[in-house]
């Protein structure tokens, strides 16, 4: 796939534009002026990413009346055709039709980006392609939506928060469980000292990225594999990095560094980022990484500027965050918020406590702060330090020896090896601009 401007003809956009604006009653944004979005209007969206987590924010964005997907682009044309007769039906039960016909797929996510009656995209692709999706997507004058880990390296990351300041786009990371009840809660008693004054934090997430050692597979005719590669280091082909749509299956392309960052990147967006959220790093980070020794996939250990230490271990709670201080600990999870003593947990923040952003909806935060000029409870800022936490604790991993971080710089200090992992290659012609 050549990275050069692709064209659609003057007739081909213009009966598209009528066909949106005709189907919602809609005026397009760009009669209004850029960026313009009245506050009764539903947001138009493109999905770059249309396999299995595409199709779960396609519901959970229906259930929300203030948008409508009208394109998506994937480089598996079955997948793309499932997702478009999905969104088709979600969209003609939203407005009370038998069937509805507004929507255009493409294997080419450009082509998404060069129309304009799209407000904003939402990007469910691999974690490789994130970040060039993102800058271009912003260059486009698109607001976006990105899944978790924000980005692959922490040099992609800060392209990524670059673009979304320079165009003055709205940007919200997918660590959703920044808007569930229970891990604010969480947060707020940590914050506001139920647990004293905090000295540790271990986090229980999966282990780091190891290199693709698979064996090349044939590539299926519905799938253009140079194009899933990307930015990307050439690999051939296997079902675990691309399964068939018949295998309704999250994808190992994770656990691999070359397209991931492991299990540790994929829930530590999750997980590290409620211990940042909860010990208020969001604009920071940990400025020592201490791995363990021979090669234990568990066991790093982190330290903060102030002292409070986090460690990669598990302490047998599944996926969990624990927060101990002077006065006692609180876990939290998915499933469980509770503490030692037990009335930690169980506590009722005063009227005069601190607070946090309070999102209960975390797509329709995404759109109230597009709406609004606000920033979102997981912003490009927020994410892009949480999935550095992720990227760093990788590189420690592999490297395998104490490394001292400068999270205002975002350099190691006198490690001119470690450096060079700080952004993965982008393979021409793609570039982060």
């Amino acid at each position: 796939m050549e990275n050069k401007p692709l064209h659609q003809s003057r007739r081909k956009f213009v009966r598209q534009g009528l066909q949106a604006a005709i189907a919602f009653t809609i005026v397009p944004r760009f009669v209004l002026g850029r960026g313009y979005i009245a506050p009764s209007d539903r947001l138009n969206l493109g999905f770059i990413g249309t396999g299995k987590q595409g199709k779960i924010l396609l519901g959970y964005f229906y259930k929300n009346t203030q948008c409508q997907a009208i394109a998506g682009s994937d480089v598996d044309s079955r997948k793309l055709a499932a997702f478009q007769a999905a969104a088709q039906k979600a969209a003609g039960e939203s407005a009370g039709k038998d069937s509805y016909k507004g929507f255009t797929g493409y294997p080419d996510f450009r082509e998404l980006l060069q129309r304009k009656d799209i407000d904003a995209v939402v990007i469910a692709t691999p974690d490789h392609w994130h970040a060039v999706m993102a800058v271009m997507a912003a260059n486009a004058g698109k607001h976006v939506y990105c899944e978790k880990p924000m980005a692959h390296s922490v040099g992609e990351g800060r392209a990524m928060v670059n673009a979304m300041k320079k165009n003055k786009v709205i940007f919200q990371t997918g660590s959703m469980q920044r808007s569930w009840d229970k891990f604010r809660t969480a947060v707020d008693l940590v914050r506001n000292g139920y647990v004293g004054q905090v000295k540790e934090v271990l986090v229980t997430v999966g282990d780091p990225a190891v290199p693709f050692d698979l064996p090349g597979m044939p590539v299926p005719a519905n799938l253009n594999w140079d194009a899933w590669i990307g930015p990307s280091v050439v690999r051939p082909y296997h079902t675990e990095l691309s399964p068939p749509i018949e295998q309704d299956v999250y994808p190992h392309w994770r656990n691999y560094k070359e397209y991931g960052g492991g299990i540790l990147s994929d829930w530590g967006a999750h997980m590290f980022d409620i211990a940042q959220w909860g010990l208020d790093m969001d604009r920071s980070g940990p400025v020592k990484f201490e791995p363990p020794a021979g090669d234990a996939v568990k066991g790093l250990v982190m330290t903060y500027e102030n002292g409070i230490v986090m460690k990669h271990v598990d302490f047998g709670r599944k996926f969990a965050v624990r927060f101990t201080g002077d006065k006692g600990s609180l876990d939290i999870s998915r499933d469980f918020l509770d503490s030692n003593p037990a009335n930690i947990a169980t506590a009722t923040l005063g009227s005069n406590a601190k607070r946090v952003y309070n999102s209960n909806n975390h797509y329709q935060d995404w759109i109230d702060a597009i709406k609004n000029n606000t920033q979102p409870i997981c912003d490009v800022e927020t994410g892009h330090r949480s999935s550095s936490v992720c990227a760093l604790a990788n590189i420690a991993y592999w490297l395998r020896r104490p490394l001292e971080w400068d999270p205002r710089k975002e350099q190691f200090r006198n490690d001119a090896e470690a450096n060079a992992l700080l952004t993965a290659p982008i393979r021409a012609p793609w570039k982060l601009v």
